[in-house]
């Protein structure tokens, strides 16, 4: 019987759910990008892991700014800042969980003028679980 396993991009085991290492490789060597094109990738690659990430839309403002209509592309220190966090995030994402049905759901939220996150986990054996991330700009 196999015990994990690569699954759409993120690696399926019974201790939980994991992103697959071999793409965290990838992003973490690329450059910084140089124009809208690059800012659309990276936010993309990313992106398809934010449920790893707390307050991913937060941390990404920066960057999704520079995709607005008629904004100057100026990738200045906020924007190199949130695409260092946003990488390193990505390594060190912890691992979550998948439901388990027997115990009871926490949803934990919170905004701020420009953004809203959530949490949505479970308490097993006193040890609090993270299912998913969410957040919105």
């Amino acid at each position: 019987m196999v015990t994990e396993g690569i699954v759409l991009g993120h690696k399926i085991s019974c201790r939980g759910i994991e992103v697959d290492k071999a793409k965290i490789e990838v992003i973490e060597k690329l450059p910084p990008p140089v124009n809208v094109k690059g800012i659309r990738s990276f936010l993309g690659h990313v992106g398809f892991y934010r449920r790893f990430i707390k307050d991913f839309s937060k941390i990404a403002k920066p960057l999704s700014n520079l995709l607005n209509k008629d904004t100057p592309f100026k990738f200045d220190a906020n924007c190199l800042s949130s695409f260092e966090t946003l990488k390193n995030k990505l390594i060190s994402a912890p691992m979550i969980t998948t439901p388990n049905w027997q115990f009871g759901f926490e949803l934990m939220c919170d905004a701020s003028d420009y953004a809203i996150g959530a949490v949505l986990a479970q308490r097993k054996e006193k040890v609090f679980r993270v299912i998913h991330y969410a957040s919105k700009v």
